[in-house]
């Protein structure tokens, strides 16, 4: 990748960041439900996981249709190249910017500490594969993992507005441990299986290699909530204690 060809791809990356603040103010225009706006405390976690569930579906959507309109680029994992795909990546790498300023500015660093180093690997990972142009194709098929965040953050908003109908919470909360498998389990096993065969660990293999191991401890923990949560309760520990506005996860 050239000097030019970069400095376009910084200025997508802040040109999603201002998408995305946009987004936001659209987000605070949008009318609340009651459970929210009867405790103040929720409003940033309402607005922010709007803005997250806006680039779920934005970026999930767009992986999957790179995916279809380049079924190559699967054969080619750490060499193969697409525009679109190359857009996507500058795309939801000006999110996780937005997001993380989101948390920092509005001080919840502490309860959402696990959102920055999430975001802080992806972006390194990213930035890494917009400099090289190599590995695009791994960073789509990680960004399937947003289909399975739309129903993810689907939960977790019902959860905040009280929805009075089980039936529909029910109904997402199966959809939501399908797309789990389909769209976060699977790709990201398979990634890390071909990494550690095929990519050397050495520089930049080396440096995805790390965070895609980092990635895997983090999802099996978050897996591991969604099911103590949803399908095994009796398993929480504390959980009266707990408060929906106390963390950004929602792990009870």
């Amino acid at each position: 990748m050239g000097p030019g060809w970069r400095a376009a791809s910084t200025a997508l990356v802040g040109g999603s960041v201002v998408v995305f603040v946009g987004l936001r103010r659209v987000a605070l225009a949008l009318p609340r439900p009651a459970a929210v706006r009867s405790r103040p405390s929720r409003d940033w976690r309402w607005l922010n996981l709007l803005v997250s569930f806006a680039h779920s579906v934005l970026a999930g959507l767009w992986a999957l249709f790179s995916l279809w309109h380049s079924p190559e680029l699967l054969s080619d994992i750490q060499d193969g190249y697409s525009v679109s795909g190359h857009l996507l990546v500058c795309f939801s790498s000006g999110y996780f910017i937005h997001d993380s300023l989101d948390i920092i500015f509005n001080h919840q660093s502490r309860s959402s500490w696990e959102y920055l180093v999430h975001h802080a690997m992806a972006l390194s990972a990213f930035i890494s594969l917009i400099i090289t142009g190599r590995f695009l194709v791994a960073a789509v098929l990680l960004l399937l993992v947003e289909v399975s965040n739309i129903f993810l953050t689907i939960r977790m908003l019902m959860k905040m507005s009280n929805v009075p109908s089980p039936a529909l919470y029910k109904a997402n909360k199966y959809i939501n441990l399908v797309v789990y498998f389909a769209f976060r389990l699977a790709p990201q096993a398979y990634l890390t299986w071909y990494f550690l065969r095929y990519v050397e660990v050495q520089g930049q293999g080396a440096f995805l290699t790390a965070n895609l191991l980092l990635l895997d401890a983090m999802i099996l923990m978050y897996f591991s909530r969604l099911l103590r949560s949803d399908f095994f309760p009796s398993l929480q520990k504390d959980s009266a204690r707990r408060d929906v506005d106390g963390e950004k996860f929602l792990i009870d």
